[in-house]
């Protein structure tokens, strides 16, 4: 049937009319909102981080279950600060620290030597790496600040080279200021957090344009200095500049067998319950080894063994694919954006996050030495937990003041 003009009800079609504009007025509004939020936020690398964080929010409300020390409202208060002070990051214009390398360089000296103020440091597991606030009285690690603070020092120096250091003098001065962190960090002592600043800092000289050859000289010289402070350390009579665990742990991670009751327990544990784990794992709350207490520090140190024990292969694979996405996704953006100190800072972040992760989840399967590096965004603690999202933070203030070009 066929309807004529003078047959349509009078408003009918102005409202229809009416209508359409408006659901296609919201439509475009929800695509430019959609627009603006990917314009000042990098979506690809946040959503794998936030995800990552529930993930470790579910780990350590189970390892609360049995474990008394993994206070699930204080891990909980770590996020709510590490999300504050990542917002702060985020806001702020990170171009504008490109060129204070001598404030930052202070600012990492002050972090590295805090602990050691009379009335400031706390002492705990051998070591002098905490303070306690005043007033408050919560305790804080600065050396997690400082693991950022290095990378944005090394950042600012590597970025003046603009893609080549073409002098041997410049190439010296970077690994010399780089060395200054590194030892004020083991005078406390912290190798696992030495080595994540040792890392993450020598990526950055490498990208700044450090030919291959001196690279390849400096590890040969790193290996070999290593090789004379482990023999040193070992032989009766001279210098021992490794603390007798830390050698115990190099025995250990040779032969587990030579000690399996003492200090190669932690790693037979660490193996039993990522291998218990099976293909779909135990169940939230159903981990005997960390819940009987035969895996120490399993909400810390060996959290991955815990999460493997629970989750079994389906979660640990699932938890190494959001790492992936996230690190993959904070490379690509290296590639899109043109600063020179962006890029610096992004292989830095890249670097401590993968480093932290191969360490963490390598000891657990007995593939690197026991350390005590905790797993981003899933360790308990605090003072990890902001510095991290503080790094997710500087990761978004990039995206967010790039040039639109980018």
């Amino acid at each position: 049937m066929l309807f004529r003009r003078d047959m349509i009800p009078e408003g009918i079609g102005e409202k229809a009319h009416t209508t359409f504009s408006r659901g296609s007025g919201s439509a475009k509004g929800a695509r430019m909102s959609s627009l603006g939020i990917s314009q000042i936020v990098f979506l690809p690398q946040l959503v794998p981080t936030i995800m990552l964080v529930i993930f470790g929010t579910l780990v350590i409300w189970s390892a609360s279950l049995t474990i008394p020390e993994a206070s699930f409202m204080r891990h909980l208060f770590g996020i709510f600060l590490g999300t504050i002070a990542g917002y702060a990051v985020w806001r702020y214009d990170y171009r504008t620290i490109s060129n204070l390398s001598t404030a930052l360089l202070i600012a990492d000296m002050v972090l590295m030597l805090l602990p050691k103020v009379p009335g400031f440091g706390y002492s705990a597991m051998g070591m002098t790496g905490w303070i306690r606030i005043p007033l408050i009285g919560l305790r804080f690690q600065p050396s997690e600040l400082a693991k950022l603070v290095t990378i944005l020092l090394m950042a600012s120096l590597g970025a003046e080279y603009n893609g080549r250091i073409e002098t041997l003098l410049d190439y010296v001065k970077l690994c010399g200021i780089l060395t200054i962190p590194f030892l004020l960090i083991l005078t406390q002592p912290d190798l696992g957090t030495g080595l994540i600043v040792l890392v993450s800092g020598a990526s950055i000289i490498i990208c700044s344009g450090a030919p291959r050859s001196w690279v390849l000289v400096t590890i040969g010289m790193v290996v070999l200095g290593a090789t004379l402070v482990v023999v040193t350390s070992l032989t009766p009579g001279l210098p021992h500049i490794l603390k007798q665990y830390q050698l115990n742990r190099l025995i250990v991670f040779v032969d587990p067998s030579v000690d399996p009751t003492g200090d190669g327990y932690n790693l037979q544990q660490a193996k039993i319950a990522v291998g218990s784990g099976g293909f779909f794992g135990k169940g939230i709350g159903n981990a005997t080894q960390s819940g009987s207490g035969f895996l120490p520090e399993a909400h810390t140190d060996f959290v991955f063994a815990l999460m493997a024990e629970e989750f079994g292969f389906v979660g640990s694979t699932l938890l190494l694919g959001l790492f992936g996405w996230m690190l993959f996704a904070s490379i690509s953006l290296a590639q899109r954006v043109d600063s020179p100190f962006a890029k610096l800072i992004l292989v830095g972040i890249v670097t401590m996050w993968s480093f932290q992760l191969l360490q963490n989840v390598g000891m657990c399967i007995g593939l690197m030495p026991i350390t005590g590096i905790p797993l981003p965004f899933i360790s308990f603690g605090s003072s990890s937990m902001i510095s991290q999202l503080m790094s997710v933070g500087m990761v978004q203030s990039i995206w967010r003041h790039r040039p639109k070009a980018a």
